[in-house]
């Protein structure tokens, strides 16, 4: 089978696609065809030993997949040969084979194609832990949401109004709030072009949004979190700008604000009976249609470089998967 591998910590181009043996399938464990993975921004920061987690090397990258069932191994009893399945693992998505704890699975919704199955995991994991766990986004309350566009964000934007929440996206270019507002996102800001404070302020009518999702970082985290409504909820969801900000404390007391951590890699772990409501939750948006991932680009295998390049110049909107078999 053929594999992506980090064989030293660098940028995507130090990447190579190799062929490798079969995998095979021990106690508790399954192997997938691969058909669909999809690229995340950790995924940037794993490769070049940035992330919060640094594997061994050499490896292959790639943590949320769906495929086939292959092969299963002693003991594993809820899955069989030729199911199709979803899998969220730290590594191995990237190739034509994964082998995954059979735990780290849960079977494909009927109808639901390989790609938008990949797609939801991660993003939307994080996102709905993010706005319903952490930030307890209500019903008639307003979310700002930087970096909308992004795989998160637009989640994000969807997860909101499902809930019955007001929605303000927040992107750098008029073509990515086009695309925050087909996701239905009620006010779009580009603050590439203007001051974000006070468009929130006009958004809000002075009042500021009750929830900010901020999976950026950067220069733009200080103004969204001044601009934050009284007992406003602040969620660090990530760093996609490579700046961690430095926010000024005092104002968590002037706006009696909390700024609240977002991790939802550790959330699945340490609490796996909540995640899995929430999944189940998503899958019930899903098949209602309130949710449904962006999907901007497919890539072939031996193309997967690239895509963690569009992915690191944040020239993708929504979600990019890599097909294996292509």
């Amino acid at each position: 089978m053929k594999a992506v591998v980090c064989k030293a910590w660098g940028l995507p181009d130090t990447l190579t696609v190799e062929e490798l043996p079969d995998l095979q399938a021990g106690a508790g464990q399954v192997v997938i065809d691969v058909k669909s993975a999809a690229v995340n921004f950790p995924d940037v920061l794993i490769i070049q030993g940035k992330y919060q987690f640094k594997p061994g090397l050499p490896f292959t990258p790639g943590s949320e997949v769906a495929g086939v069932v292959r092969e299963i191994g002693e003991g594993v009893q809820h899955v069989k040969v030729g199911e199709q399945v979803i899998a969220f693992t730290p590594l191995g998505g990237f190739a034509q084979q994964l082998l995954a704890p059979a735990n780290a699975l849960m079977p494909m919704p009927a109808g639901m194609d390989f790609d938008t199955a990949a797609s939801i995991t991660l993003t939307y994991g994080t996102s709905h832990h993010a706005v319903v766990d952490r930030g307890a986004l209500k019903a008639g309350e307003t979310m700002l949401v930087l970096g909308a566009a992004g795989g998160v964000g637009l989640a994000a934007i969807e997860i909101g109004k499902a809930l019955g929440a007001r929605v303000i996206a927040a992107a750098s270019t008029d073509e990515k709030l086009a695309i925050c507002k087909q996701h239905g996102a009620d006010v779009l800001i580009n603050y590439s072009t203007g001051d974000l404070r006070e468009a929130i302020k006009a958004a809000t009518d002075g009042k500021g949004p009750d929830v900010v999702y901020d999976p950026v970082g950067g220069d733009y985290s200080e103004a969204a979190f001044r601009s934050i409504a009284w007992r406003g909820r602040y969620l660090v969801v990530g760093f996609a700008n490579g700046e961690i900000p430095k926010l000024p404390l005092n104002l968590t007391l002037l706006k009696g604000a909390s700024i609240v951590g977002v991790f939802w890699g550790e959330y699945a772990k340490r609490e796996p009976k909540a995640n899995m409501a929430g999944m189940q939750q998503l899958m019930g948006w899903l098949a209602e249609g309130k949710i449904k991932p962006h999907i901007s680009g497919r890539y072939a295998l031996a193309d997967t470089a690239q895509a963690l390049q569009d992915m690191a110049a944040r020239k993708v909107t929504g979600k990019i998967v890599i097909q294996p078999e292509k």
